[in-house]
């Protein structure tokens, strides 16, 4: 189903009536997407599960409940939120040294601290991702799925690589026959079916750990409601409250490059505390949005609402309470195939095209290339988009830095001196500005123009006023003119006040 399958109307939160209640072929796409995504998020839940030190069951509990409520209250329609690697990184060793008790008290006050980070507009500090740290963010993230499959295909029975080779031919071809039903779904079934009556022995999903047989139950965290606990917490709480609104965010803007459509970031990261909140309250290890399920769910699946977010987390617990024994005989090969499948579908491959290569900028490319290693190196998604956004930055600085000019003319009875500044004046731009005049052999009288110019900062004024005081130790006058509003107002408020700073 393509993305321009529903009318914007049906992607307005304003929208009265969801385009899956009145149109079958949405229903259908939405029911099959989130059962795929239900079945791929069971070894993921599992696996970060045994990361984060806690039983299988506590993972699947949160991606039930994760996927549940964001499906409710999240402002991304079609991205799955559920238990992630990234989060169980951040919480294993309070989890190791604390008891799961204190774990679960963090997924709460992570929450909290999500909902406060959203109502005060974190959401906003997106606009400063570049484009160029979102394409090595996307890159990075394929490679990492990708990763994540090398232990499934390394020192395991010779039958998974014929397996998964199945399993990716029918991914590619079975999509001319009919997308009725998704490719990734016939291929697990197929695969399915095809170890089990041919009783070839490879590994399953549940060798992954005991699926759970009952459906979790809601309490308080055992733990001494103290001052003691919550500086405890406190630290590991915030640190994944930031780890997964970043994910969260760069993931709701991956989706919504796919689907040309907008989303409400604030209400994301609100909702993402809500989801924390009540996965804390039922047992659950926390989690944010997953961007290899989401990928399955909107590029591979075609989903475009909120109901197979919510029933990828509805089937994730039928499928482990009522089908287990049949979701236990499940190949891994089957689920690495759909996972490599995504990797593939996720990278952008025009960016690393010698052809795209030779036209960027090389500081462009060095900022894909430091978030890419970044993330890979570190595992970490949120740890690439800082040091690629703080590269970009440098990078862009360096640039502008260099766009201030300076040039003289003096006036013919050799009286008056004029200097043109051009461009723009702020911390990298102004450091050279001093170096630019003439203060032993200019006249008497120095006119500084700067119309075509503007003041950026606090290190500019200092600037002009260091250019003023050696004019002045000499004895000649400056005037500055042609200031722009802005730039006036600046220069007022802080001339002369910026003593010792130049």
């Amino acid at each position: 189903m393509s993305s321009s399958a529903l009318s914007p109307a049906a992607w307005s939160r304003g929208a009265r009536r969801p385009s899956w209640l009145s149109d079958p072929k949405v229903w259908r796409t939405e029911v099959l997407a989130g059962l795929v995504v239900a079945l791929a998020l069971i070894p993921e839940a599992i696996s970060f599960s045994i990361i984060a030190g806690v039983d299988p069951a506590v993972g699947l509990f949160a991606s039930f409940t994760m996927a549940v409520t964001i499906a409710v209250v999240g402002g991304r329609p079609a991205m799955i939120s559920a238990a992630t690697g990234a989060v169980a990184l951040v919480i294993a060793p309070l989890n190791r040294e604390h008891g799961f008790g204190h774990l679960v008290a963090a997924v709460i006050l992570a929450g909290v601290f999500q909902i406060v980070l959203g109502a005060l507009g974190v959401a906003k500090l997106m606009r400063f991702v570049p484009r160029s740290v979102m394409v090595g963010f996307v890159n990075s993230l394929a490679i990492l799925i990708f990763m994540a499959q090398v232990p499934e295909m390394t020192d395991v029975p010779w039958a998974v690589y014929p397996l998964i080779a199945a399993g990716l031919a029918l991914m590619v071809f079975f999509p001319r026959i009919t997308t009725v039903v998704p490719a990734p779904l016939v291929s697990i079934v197929i695969l399915t079916v095809i170890t089990v009556a041919a009783g070839i022995a490879v590994p399953t999903v549940g060798d992954k750990g005991a699926l759970p047989s009952a459906l979790p139950v809601p309490g308080l965290p055992d733990v001494p409601f103290t001052l003691d606990t919550l500086t405890t917490v406190a630290p590991y709480a915030l640190a994944m409250a930031l780890v997964g609104l970043m994910e969260s965010l760069m993931t709701a803007k991956l989706v919504d490059d796919i689907t040309d459509t907008r989303s409400s970031k604030t209400r994301e990261s609100v909702g993402q505390g809500v989801a924390n909140i009540v996965t804390g309250f039922f047992g659950g290890m926390g989690g944010c949005a997953m961007i290899g399920q989401t990928m399955i769910n909107v590029r591979v699946s075609g989903a475009r609402t909120r109901l197979s977010t919510f029933l990828a987390g509805a089937f994730l617990m039928v499928l482990c309470i009522v089908f287990g024994p049949v979701v236990s005989d499940i190949p891994m090969a089957a689920l690495v195939a759909v996972m490599v499948m995504v990797s593939a579908a996720t990278f952008d491959w025009h960016s690393v095209a010698p052809k795209t290569l030779r036209r960027m900028p090389a500081g462009e490319i060095t900022v894909m290339v430091v978030t890419v290693v970044c993330v890979v190196a570190t595992h970490n998604l949120a740890v690439g988009v800082v040091a690629g956004s703080l590269t970009a930055m440098v990078v862009f600085a360096r640039r502008v830095a260099h766009l201030a000019e300076v040039t003289a003319v003096t006036d013919p009875d050799d009286a008056t001196v004029v200097y043109r500044v051009t461009g723009e004046l702020f911390f990298a731009s102004s450091n050279d500005l001093v170096g630019r005049f003439g203060y032993a052999t200019d006249p008497d009288r120095v006119v500084i123009d700067l119309s075509a110019a503007h003041i950026w900062d606090a290190s500019s004024v200092a600037a002009l006023d260091a250019i003023e005081t050696k004019y002045a130790q000499r004895g000649k006058t400056v005037e500055i003119i042609g200031l722009n509003e802005p730039s006036a107002r600046i220069h007022q408020r802080l001339s002369g006040e910026l003593a010792g700073s130049h």
